[in-house]
């Protein structure tokens, strides 16, 4: 099965998503929030509740913190907080950025792991972050804009990993925020809120090619990272427990 990262969060052209054929493939819009899933039913009425619930969470301690939305940093205030707001917060302040650089993976993760009460293989993706509990390997193909290795090569994901998360961020393409320009950054880690903020801060790093090698550097001193696949217009590097596979077409 193939994955793929956005090409253009406007117009969602990078759900052209290889299904596995035992699952069925439904889409969840709740607001700003929107997910493709693929489960072992349509499971679109306790996905969207668990949205719901998650994006409540969200917005209530936004509205008690508005800071929390736009720092850059990450969040020192000790407030208590729900699980996912207290995983953002922990991936921001491992990963050195604010804490939003995970809400994506942080809310597949969530939503999945939910889902998982009612089918037993789940993926979630949320604008190009993606949670993965399947029972067969799956190659996820790399968008990575202009370069030219832009989907030509794959992170190759064994199904005896799983659950795992796969987060991908880019300075090139997309709408999230970026100060590198990394063509793309793919980090696999078994919390979702801490591959994003991670893919965000490798991303930040990366400013033209020679950055590679010191960019990957910093994703192994991140504590909890199963692997880094980074890629900056001709050039990419990796780390980790990660196989990256050659693409035809």
């Amino acid at each position: 099965m193939s994955l793929y990262h956005p090409a253009d969060p406007m117009t969602r052209t990078y759900r052209r998503i290889g299904g596995i054929g035992h699952l069925q493939a439904f889409q969840v819009r709740v607001q700003e929030t929107d997910l493709h899933v693929q489960a072992t039913a349509d499971l679109s009425a306790p996905c969207r509740d668990a949205v719901i619930v998650l994006r409540g969470y969200l917005e209530a301690f936004i509205r008690q913190h508005p800071g929390f939305l736009t720092s850059l940093i990450p969040w020192v205030d000790g407030t208590p907080a729900p699980r996912l707001i207290a995983e953002m917060i922990a991936a921001g302040t491992r990963a050195r950025v604010g804490p939003m650089a995970a809400v994506a993976g942080a809310l597949a993760e969530h939503v999945g792991r939910d889902l998982l009460a009612f089918s037993d293989e789940v993926i979630i993706e949320n604008g190009g972050d993606v949670f993965l509990a399947v029972k067969q390997p799956v190659t996820m193909r790399i968008e990575a804009g202009n370069s030219p290795l832009s989907g030509k090569v794959g992170l190759h994901l064994d199904a005896a990993d799983m659950p795992l998360a796969a987060c991908t961020s880019s300075g090139t393409i997309g709408h999230s925020h970026s100060d590198g320009r990394a063509d793309a950054v793919c980090i696999v880690a078994r919390q979702g809120a801490l591959a994003d903020a991670s893919a965000t801060a490798v991303a930040n790093r990366i400013k033209h090619p020679g950055d590679l090698a010191a960019a990957i550097d910093f994703a192994r001193s991140i504590e909890g990272l199963d692997g880094v696949l980074a890629i900056c217009e001709d050039r990419m590097g990796a780390w980790g427990d990660v196989e990256v596979v050659p693409l035809n077409g």
